[in-house]
């Protein structure tokens, strides 16, 4: 009985999220050594629930990066995302990190990854099976490898299928930006 009381307890609880059917993932941690709670809540979206934060039509320019905690290209460019997320908020860009990690990774890895980073950009995981399905809504000619990123606002999209640095990824985002 002592062991299993230093295991980790996993709580899911699942319940629709802003009327779109987003699922919460809720974590708590015990160990014998302290009482480490996590109560980070992590979004859960099938593509269709998805979809509608790749269509938006006001007046953001939205930065939607496809990212995994097991691509290492992807967790390179994190900061960058990160960097340009708090350069740009108050200019009305919005960067959100689409997780598509596992979902059995979620508790054990995703949101460990999420609080240890301490990410401040939207992290929601994508959790939809039928990738060729979703994939080519997401744009026609990805090819579904990761990092793979979609800078868009009300009047133009632009899909990346690559990693960047800080300087690329800003170079990109300005074109987006009027004077």
């Amino acid at each position: 009985m002592k062991r299993f009381l230093t295991f980790l307890c996993v709580i899911c609880i699942t319940s629709a999220c802003n009327d779109k059917g987003a699922k919460e993932v809720i974590v708590e941690q015990s160990t014998k050594e302290d009482s480490l709670i996590s109560d980070y809540q992590l979004d859960v979206y099938n593509f269709n629930e998805f979809e509608s934060f790749l269509t938006k039509k006001d007046d953001k320019i939205y930065v939607v990066n496809f990212w995994a905690t097991w691509c290492a290209p992807c967790i390179k460019e994190l900061p960058y995302f990160e960097e340009l997320n708090s350069a740009y908020k108050d200019k009305d860009v919005e960067v959100l990190l689409v997780s598509l990690d596992f979902p059995k990774q979620y508790e054990k890895k995703l949101i460990p990854f999420i609080e240890n980073k301490k990410l401040k950009s939207k992290v929601i995981a994508l959790d939809d099976p039928k990738m060729n399905d979703w994939i080519p809504k997401v744009d026609e000619n990805w090819s579904g490898a990761i990092p793979a990123t979609i800078i868009y606002n009300k009047d133009k999209s632009q899909f990346y299928e690559r990693s960047f640095n800080f300087e690329e990824l800003e170079a990109e985002l300005k074109q987006f930006i009027t004077p």
